[in-house]
């Protein structure tokens, strides 16, 4: 059962992370270019962690919920 719920978050966090990082790169990436490696990490990092955890994990759980409640009604 633990390994279920780490499979769902590992699922839910790169939903998230995936198009945080596409979007980041499309957006910044031309203009980061020139910067060392480390630096461009930690920029993506510093922006990118505090958005996922505070606002796409929990929007995704939002949606998740949002579902749920909606397959759970249709189905009675």
């Amino acid at each position: 059962m633990k390994s279920k719920f780490k499979l769902i978050a590992s699922v839910k966090i790169w939903v998230v992370i995936y198009p945080a990082l596409t979007l980041f790169l499309y957006s910044f990436g031309e203009l980061l270019s020139g910067m060392p490696l480390y630096i461009r990490t930690l920029l993506m990092t510093v922006t990118l962690v505090p958005l996922i955890v505070f606002a796409g994990v929990p929007f995704v759980d939002f949606l998740i919920r949002k579902f749920s409640a909606i397959t759970e009604n249709s189905g009675r």
